[in-house]
């Protein structure tokens, strides 16, 4: 299915989602996207649905094609402090305060979102598989996401972030089980040790 390109054909747009809401270690990662007139679909689609391989071959053809991007994370301590909700939306703000051009409305992934700067957002539940630069953003932030938590596994090799990237897989918990948690731990969730 096609995802509509332009919510509005009135303003400038940016696209935002987040990624790793429900992860028991690593950052919460958003990310926005205007795109460019000329943007052309190809396999953009919600991350969720895309290998990843194809996300990866993506990542440049978003990044060149464009108008404007910009990621952000937050890391498991701003998560602990003021929680995951507000940690998302909060990254969301700071992808969007990274963006060159100044967006007229903004498109968000979800159902929840704090005003930002006085500009128009509309929430779209499941917006990453309904719109494009929402699907944009997605793939721009799990890969950035999954590429960190690659990096991470390096150094703690125990949990297997290099193929579960920090959710609460059996192999996981397991780890916390016998080794406990990390810094990289968020410890305000249930971390299961049981």
């Amino acid at each position: 299915m096609e995802l509509i390109k332009n919510w509005s054909n009135l303003y400038i747009e940016a696209g935002c989602d987040e990624v790793g809401r429900g992860c028991l270690s690593g950052p919460v990662v958003a990310a926005a996207v205007i795109l460019d007139d000329n943007f052309k679909q190809n396999l953009v689609n919600d991350s969720k649905k895309l290998t990843f391989k194809t996300r990866m071959e993506l990542d440049n053809y978003i990044k060149d094609n464009v108008k404007d991007y910009a990621i952000s994370e937050l890391p498991p301590s701003f998560i602990d402090e003021h929680n995951i909700l507000n940690a998302s939306i909060h990254a969301m703000h700071q992808a969007l305060d990274k963006l060159t051009i100044i967006p007229e409305l903004i498109l968000v992934d979800g159902n929840k979102f704090h005003p930002y700067n006085y500009i128009p957002h509309q929430c779209i539940i499941k917006g990453d598989s309904k719109v494009l630069s929402i699907a944009a953003a997605s793939i721009l932030a799990k890969n950035y996401r999954d590429k960190l938590m690659i990096q991470l596994h390096e150094e703690y090799p125990e949990y297997g972030w290099d193929t579960n990237f920090g959710y609460a897989t059996k192999k996981h918990q397991e780890a916390l089980i016998k080794y406990g948690p990390t810094s990289h731990h968020r410890q305000s969730f249930r971390l299961k040790y049981d």
